[in-house]
């Protein structure tokens, strides 16, 4: 298929809207933990839980959507994604009970695990080879839109909340605005659900089925007609050379011909996670409150990294069909690790004191005369700070006025930590976000790999809860230092397995791939 026409651009854009929800569902959380943890008397692993929640169901739905759009159809499962994406957002907003609130976040999860799947796996079975990285990538486009609109919608809900216009007020903006942040939802979920009553079925997907008429049709919208014969002819030869392959279950991705694609997708799907990059996605404002700009420029500062994460993901999709796959890796997984170890290096060399000329500008919420103690005193890390602001205040004064003490009592260079954070977001950006998903769609035979892409994905969104769940934990016992070091190191290891391991995929076609790649039993 040498031609195409822009409508496959457009269907692209549709079906990768669900990784704008994605995004958008996934990053909302950053600006509601500050104010659920106090309204529910949260502890550090109840607020890690309010945020992990949606990957565990996220997680689970990515064992079954697989199978189930290899049985029912891409398109069908995304449909049912986004009804569950636009429930999640009206029963989260309307949540009375902490309990209510993350089974409501829990039900969001299972459109999270499907169309983080499913997504990516439709566009490539329609996509051209020559442009297939390209429209691939769309999706991780569109979670990264999603994650800066949620970044901006909870600042700007954040700001409306200080207003004294009556909307506000008879809306209930500034008493709910963790309500509302999570309510937006609603509106692009609906947009989502219209949309894809305007894309084909996948013209792969088809075939598998039997169904080649259409399939050709569906092919010819993007090509003539005689291509589009000639391709469906060739995906049926693919699919006929291993009748073994038509059966495919869980047990067939452990043969030994799937050595080789299973462990480097495996290893990729581990990588992207354990570097901590949705500890920075879900807490972002939660971070830059640690270097004491305080709580409206953390909120700003989120939206800065929400910026970044788009840029660099635009610089990825504009390099991805031209240098490759495996150069971006490279040149990204290793801007990581620097960053990482910056920002380790950027909370090691804190310090914590307060002044009795520090305590009296704080507001006069707070009990003065219970930090009297610690005045003149200087801590070294933030962990012994933490611990000396509980012993003082109580455990829910003290998270209720942590950033504003914090900001009186750091000394440390802010501008080291947004860099850090920022290069990091930027690296990742332009690497293993949008590349790991290229090549899960490319790396697995055609008969299996729906199967594979949820066993990944699955590996993939279990370690991302895992992360998110402890990382409130981590920082309050490890410390900031330790947690970004730790990451670090993971980065760099990564680093030594893509040079070493990962195979270069642009510009073949899947059947391609399939025989390059799977050996013989």
């Amino acid at each position: 298929m040498k031609s195409h026409k822009p409508i496959i651009m457009l269907i692209a854009l549709i079906v990768a809207l669900g990784g704008l929800l994605m995004g958008f569902d996934a990053s909302v959380i950053s600006g509601v933990v500050k104010f659920i943890e106090p309204e529910f008397n949260l502890t550090k692993l109840e607020l890690g839980w309010s945020v992990a929640s949606l990957t565990l169901t996220s997680t689970l739905a990515m064992m079954i959507s697989g199978p189930l759009s290899d049985r029912f159809g891409r398109r069908t499962v995304l449909r049912y994604a986004a009804i569950l994406y636009a429930v999640s957002a009206i029963t989260s907003a309307l949540a009375p009970t902490f309990t209510a609130l993350v089974i409501a976040r829990m039900i969001g999860g299972f459109g999270v695990g499907a169309s983080l799947i499913l997504a990516p796996m439709y566009i490539a079975e329609l996509a051209p080879p020559s442009i297939r990285g390209r429209l691939v990538s769309f999706n991780q486009l569109n979670i990264v839109i999603g994650i800066s609109l949620a970044f901006f919608t909870n600042y700007m809900i954040l700001q409306l909340g200080k207003s004294d216009a009556s909307w506000v007020s008879n809306l209930g903006i500034r008493e709910h605005n963790w309500r509302w942040m999570l309510g937006l939802e609603t509106i692009p979920a609906v947009l989502y659900f219209c949309g894809l009553f305007f894309v084909p079925r996948s013209p792969r997907w088809l075939i598998l089925k039997g169904n080649f008429d259409e399939a050709v049709k569906v092919l010819a919208r993007f090509t003539d007609r005689q291509e589009a014969k000639s391709a469906v002819h060739e995906i049926r030869e693919s699919l006929h050379g291993d009748v073994k392959e038509e059966k495919a279950g869980v047990k067939d991705l452990f043969t030994r011909r799937m050595r080789l694609v299973l462990m480097i997708g495996v290893v990729i799907a581990i990588l992207q996670q354990i570097t901590g990059i949705n500890s920075v996605f879900f807490y972002a404002p939660m971070i830059f409150e640690q270097s004491g700009i305080g709580t409206d420029a953390s909120f700003i500062q989120a939206i800065m990294v929400g910026i970044t994460n788009l840029v660099f993901t635009v610089l990825a999709l504009l390099f991805i069909d031209r240098l490759g796959r495996k150069p971006l890796l490279v040149f990204g997984v290793s801007g990581m690790a620097i960053s990482l170890f910056l920002l380790a290096y950027g909370f090691n060399i804190s310090t914590y004191t307060l002044t009795a000329e520090s305590i009296d500008g704080l507001s006069e919420g707070i009990n003065k005369g219970q930090l009297a103690g610690m005045v003149d005193v200087t801590y070294d890390s933030d962990v012994e700070f933490n611990a000396a602001l509980v012993e003082s205040l109580g455990k829910e004064a003290a998270g209720e006025y942590k950033s504003q003490i914090i900001t009186a009592a750091i000394s440390t260079n802010p501008i080291m930590i947004l860099i850090g954070i920022l290069g990091f977001v930027a690296s990742f950006a332009i690497s293993i976000g949008p590349v790991m998903w290229v090549l899960f769609s490319e790396l697995f035979p055609n008969a299996i790999r729906g199967i594979a892409i949820s066993f990944v994905g699955l590996i993939n969104s279990a370690i991302s809860f895992v992360v998110q769940w402890v990382f409130p934990w981590e920082l309050q016992t490890l410390g900031n230092a330790m947690t970004f070091a730790i990451y670090g190191i993971f980065a760099a290891a990564g680093l030594i397995f893509i040079i070493r391991i990962v195979p270069e995929t642009k510009g073949k076609s899947l059947e391609e791939l399939e025989e390059k790649l799977v050996g013989a039993e």
